[in-house]
């Protein structure tokens, strides 16, 4: 019987997208204990459950109240979408949160022997996992093709002869390179969401709901931050600001035995690179050190 007062929440059974999301709602605060094929577990510290389930089963569990969030990736959420009994532009969910992992897209590869312009697709057979996300694809483009619906091991199709070309998720490329293939054109960008049921949730479970927001955003905020701590020439602080990336103002420590030099602590919500570096060192400031930031909140 499902909780009344505990949130559930639907992930990944297995794989990336499960470590992942895993390793989000540990660095939120969550206390569980998880095993090998366990399909369901308790938070011990918050009213929160996780129901570990095949991936294209996530949307069908929200849209359901079954579970009152997922985590899924975009291209599962897109394909499945058009498959559902409801209509594509009323969804049973709303996306909550992009969460900026399992970053993937979904595109159309060839045989590298083979020349591709946009009529290339015509009349050929595609492989893919994504037969909606696909047809959807050629239809814009005004394409007809025959789509082969595997459910894994897409790359290997063209060299077994059952597809001329396959439409598959590709991270980094290298499995495509693997078996000869060429990434010719791009679907859909992908990475992990947070959905949550259009229903409305009743107030312990809304508690809870806004306080995991909190702590999420903090969490994919602290990723994209860095704590920066350096020594500056007093003469310099103006022109050391504006060099400091999406920096707050800054915390300025006098520093012992000297009234010409301070110590400068600041958060940057940008990206620290060498390159920044190279320039506060050249303002003057030295022991320059750039810190990861484990929990932010504002």
């Amino acid at each position: 019987m499902k909780s009344i007062s505990r949130l559930r929440i639907a992930i990944q059974k297995s794989g990336r997208l499960n470590h992942d999301s895993l390793d989000l709602l540990y660095r939120c605060g969550l206390k569980m204990h998880t095993r090998a094929n366990t399909l369901f577990c308790h938070s011990e510290n918050l009213p929160i459950d996780i129901l570990f389930v095949r991936d294209d089963d996530i949307p069908t569990l929200v849209m359901d109240d079954i579970c009152d969030l997922g985590i899924v990736g975009e291209n599962v959420l897109f394909e499945k979408i058009p498959a559902s009994r409801c209509a594509i532009d009323n969804p049973k969910f709303t996306i909550v949160q992009k969460l900026g992992f399992s970053r993937c897209r979904l595109s159309i590869a060839l045989p590298e022997e083979i020349p591709f312009s946009p009529k290339t697709l015509q009349g050929l057979k595609i492989a893919t996992s994504y037969p909606n996300l696909l047809q959807q694809y050629l239809d814009q483009h005004q394409i007809k093709a025959e789509i082969t619906v595997i459910s894994g091991s897409v790359e290997i199709t063209p060299r077994l002869g059952m597809a001329d070309a396959i439409c598959d998720l590709v991270a980094t490329g290298q499995t495509l390179e693997e078996h000869n293939l060429k990434e010719v054109a791009e679907i859909i960008q992908s990475q992990a969401v947070l959905i949550k049921t259009q229903k409305d949730l009743n107030p312990q479970k809304l508690d809870t709901f806004e306080l995991l927001l909190r702590r999420i955003n903090g969490v994919l905020k602290a990723q994209e931050s860095k704590y920066i701590m350096f020594h500056a020439p007093l003469a310099q602080l103006d022109k050391i600001k504006n060099i400091l990336p999406g920096a707050e103002m800054p915390t300025i420590i006098p520093l012992a035995g000297t009234t010409e030099k301070v110590a400068v602590h600041a958060v940057s919500t940008e990206g620290v690179f060498w390159s920044t570096l190279e320039k506060l060192q050249e303002a003057g400031a030295s022991s320059i050190l750039v810190l990861p930031i484990e929990k932010m909140l504002n």
